[in-house]
């Protein structure tokens, strides 16, 4: 206790006598700060979440080993075309002159072209391997002729993976086309790993827009880089929604909360540098503004509005007693400085865990949260004080009275008549209610754990159309409009490459070993649901198609193959290594070196998916079928690795409240022994917490939200906010209660400290109990404003946090009370 008074004196001392250094002090310190905001860069997309998952490892070590879908060198985009018929004369015509006019222009560093249209040329004429042979091929052959070579082109590779599952060879008729257009780009792009708007691709992009839309016709851009450009457009739009309706909810109730121009000025202020510091953190350190990070805020301005109204509140309630400014800011700021140190404390614990997630933009998210709150804490446990006080002396030396100054909830006030109905349920069956809220708050926890995980780019899309409320935004509010979302949807719908998914088995081994390829063969026999087959064997893509096909071209390769077949069913199984040295210096070098590399050590085998197989399934599936082979082999591609971010994001979820409960408990405990040597009020003070935290569990499966990338925080962030309002009570409470039981024990010695449980209580809830109120309303409506964020898992998130503060609002005015006196009659 001498440590504490120590320390709360000097700070005391510090605000209540040199105000004016101390506010000059922090405005130089954010000028320090406001360059980051500056240098903050941006970062969105999914990529940012499976760069540490395992199968993303594997990912990459196949695009090392083979290259990635598309070679590295450079990038690709895509032209969907749509029309009645894409293969009819004039549409072919389209796609070929478009594809010309893009090959024409040097600055769209054009490499190669690849469409339905060339094939059905090069059917036409074999010779035709320039774009403009390909367009006088395609001119000068009559409908017919055109028809007859869509259908022979129809058994060629890819041809029909190039065209919408309406195909119809017979009519040789489709309602769509995708043609790719791959590009020359100094250092590559690796199109798997993240991509800022800034990049190369995306310049390239925006400019082949320009020119296909000069042309006229339904063909379209679509590629990663235009991609990268609407997921960092869509984190700005978002901000530019949801920051002026947060600001102008947040402003009109602080107006009513505050109820002084000029309390509500320093309010704003402490609100603004609190942002400005943690930005700037941000911007300084180098870390990158992700969708995750658009959450802070938010929740920093829901931990200040509510210091700050305490604040000014517990101030309020000094001066009314007719003490002067500096003697009730340092009765008011001596108390509050403890309980902001509590919710501090607790707070920082809960953000923190979240560093021990396998995630990396999680784990950024619980550190730049975590230095926020400290931010918090220094400014409105600090500066507002002290600006307060600088104030209010100038005002009171200039002979301005300062109105409005009477404190929320107190006795008398319609919120003062309403805020005991806790203290009325504590006094009348506290032991029964905290039974029925417990037996509740564990039905509810327990409904929660069948809540859904999920993690797909799904989550990270705007709306393919965006709702009415937002169009009808004035400018610069309304957003901008977004083809992402429309444009993968059609090619889901419509092309069975799309539809479906793949997935890869990469297998490490001597793939000289006799039954190096019966080992792949016997593993694709009789695969698992969720793969295509025929025949009972999975629909694949390995060497082996590359052996039989050659096989067809080579006739002296045949005859090696069929010497090496001993068990005579098609698959080679000796001298391989001949095979692989005569595969390799023959045509199909390039075809081989997809699936296997020169070392002879690594292969990859590609399993198409059914289109309607869970993500989930597909993983087992996946592993399942790596299980069988006799090398070292592992299950990776898009739906692996997505559903490794799905389990990792439950994993942090649990992890980290796991996490933050042990150690905030440890620091309640630790902190309540060391400020009013009761150390089982810092139970008291968990047991709102662990009501909120089911309760909101229960919520998510209720309303359909999931576990995904943001909301995976909101446990951990539940508890922190929560401490806010449990602590503030329970803190207020235990000051409240040994004021008493001090003034009883003077008095008569004889005050039994049951009597003073209820005293202390209501005094408790109309004095601290106003300013939760204010700071509960202002921030629920404040963080809700994120349903209107561009993406849908910014709503979710907006909608569970105001959820969980609603909930700690709600269980620490109604619960707590009930809680405290069941404790005081059996540990108290």
């Amino acid at each position: 206790m001498a440590l504490q008074d120590r320390i709360l004196g000097r700070v005391n001392d510090l605000i209540v006598r040199r105000p004016t250094g101390v506010v000059v002090a922090f405005l130089l310190v954010t000028a320090l700060f406001a360059p980051g905001l500056a240098t903050i860069s941006t970062e969105a997309g999914t990529e940012q979440f499976t760069q540490e998952s395992p199968a993303q490892t594997a990912l990459d070590r196949v695009n090392e080993d083979f290259g990635p879908t598309f070679d590295s060198e450079g990038g690709s985009t895509q032209l969907i075309h749509r029309g009645r018929n894409v293969l009819s004369k004039p549409e072919l015509l389209r796609m070929l002159r478009v594809l010309e006019r893009l090959d024409s222009r040097e600055e769209l560093r054009v490499e190669s072209t690849s469409s339905a249209a060339s094939t059905v040329a090069r059917t036409l004429d074999p010779s035709a391997t320039t774009l403009d042979a390909q367009i006088r091929a395609i001119e000068s052959a009559s409908p017919g002729e055109i028809d007859r070579a869509v259908r022979a082109a129809a058994d060629q590779p890819g041809f029909r993976t190039q065209l919408s599952e309406d195909f119809n060879p017979e009519s040789a008729s489709a309602s769509a086309t995708i043609a790719v257009v791959q590009h020359r780009i100094p250092g590559g792009v690796d199109e798997t790993a993240g991509m800022g708007a800034d990049s190369p691709l995306t310049s390239i992009q925006l400019r082949a827009q320009r020119v296909v839309a000069a042309m006229g016709g339904d063909i379209v851009v679509f590629g990663s880089g235009l991609v990268a450009r609407e997921f960092s457009a869509i984190i700005f739009d978002s901000l530019f929604i949801v920051v002026p309706a947060a600001v102008t909810l947040i402003f009109v109730f602080l107006v009513y909360a505050y109820r002084n121009p000029v309390d509500l000025v320093l309010g704003l202020l402490s609100l603004v540098m609190t942002v400005v510091w943690t930005m700037g953190f941000l911007g300084l350190v180098g870390i990158p503004f992700t969708q995750l990070l658009i959450a802070v805020p938010p929740l920093l301005l829901a931990v200040g509005i509510d210091f700050g109204l305490h604040a000014i509140n517990r101030y309020r309630e000094e001066r009314a007693t007719g003490a002067d400014i500096r003697q009730s800011m340092a009765l008011a700021n001596r108390q509050l400085l403890v309980a902001f140190f509590i919710v501090t404390g607790t707070t920082v614990i809960g953000f923190s865990a979240n560093t021990v997630s396998d995630l990396g933009p999680i784990r950024e998210f619980g550190i730049v949260a975590a230095f926020g709150i400290v931010f918090t804490f220094l400014i409105f446990g600090i500066f507002l004080p002290a600006a307060k006080v600088t104030v209010d002396e100038l005002f009171d030396s200039l002979g301005i009275p300062m109105p409005f100054q009477r404190p929320l909830g107190s006795e008398g006030t319609p919120l003062g008549r309403v805020l005991p109905v806790g203290v009325a349920i504590a006094r009348r069956a506290p032991t029964a209610f905290v039974v029925l809220v417990l037996l509740g708050s564990v039905g509810a926890g327990y409904y929660g754990t069948g809540v859904d995980t999920a993690f797909s780019q799904d989550d990270f899309l705007p709306p393919e159309d965006n709702p009415d409320y937002l169009e009808e935004l004035p400018e610069p509010f309304r957003p901008g409009e977004y083809t992402v979302t429309e444009r993968t949807n059609f090619l889901e719908a419509n092309f069975e490459a799309a539809q479906g998914d793949t997935v890869v088995v990469y297998v490490q081994g001597p793939m000289r070993q006799d039954d190096a390829l019966e080992s792949i063969q016997r593993a694709s026999q009789h695969p698992p649901e969720s793969f295509v087959a025929s025949d009972r064997e999975a629909d694949s893509q390995s060497i082996i198609g590359v052996v039989r096909s050659h096989t067809n071209d080579s006739s002296s390769f045949a005859r090696l193959v069929d010497r090496s077949d001993v068990d005579d069913d098609g698959i080679p199984d000796d001298n391989l290594e001949a095979i692989y040295d005569a595969l390799l210096s023959s045509s199909a070098r390039d075809r081989a070196l997809q699936f296997i590399t020169e070392d002879l050590r690594s292969t990859r085998v590609v399993y198409t998916t059914k289109g309607d197989a869970e993500q989930g399934a597909i993983t087992r599936d996946a592993r399942t079928v790596a299980d069988r082979y006799r090398f070292e082999a592992t299950a990776t591609g898009a739906a692996v690795v997505f559903q490794d971010v799905a389990d990792a994001i439950l994993a942090s979820a649990v992890q980290s409240l796991l996490i933050a409960l042990v150690l905030t408990a440890l620091f309640l405990l630790f902190i309540y022994h060391v400020l009013v040597d009761r150390v089982s009020l810092g139970l008291v003070n968990l047991v709102p917490i662990l009501v909120t935290i089911a309760l909101l569990a229960g919520s998510m499966r209720y309303f359909d939200l999931p576990f995904n990338a943001l909301t995976a925080t909101i446990l951990s962030i539940s508890l922190g906010l929560g401490i806010d309002y449990s602590a503030h009570f329970v803190h207020r409470f235990a000051d409240e209660y040994e004021l008493r039981l001090d003034r009883a024990d003077g008095e008569t010695g004889t005050e039994t400290p049951m009597a003073a449980v209820f005293p202390a209580l209501t005094a408790t809830v109309t004095g601290t109990g106003g300013a939760l109120t204010g700071s509960m309303i202002t921030t629920v409506s404040g963080i809700g404003v994120l349903v209107l964020a561009i993406t849908p898992i910014l709503g979710q998130f907006g909608v569970l946090t105001a959820l969980s503060i609603l909930y700690s609002y709600l269980t620490a005015m109604v619960v707590t009370p009930s809680v405290i006196v069941v404790w005081a009659r059996f540990v108290g």
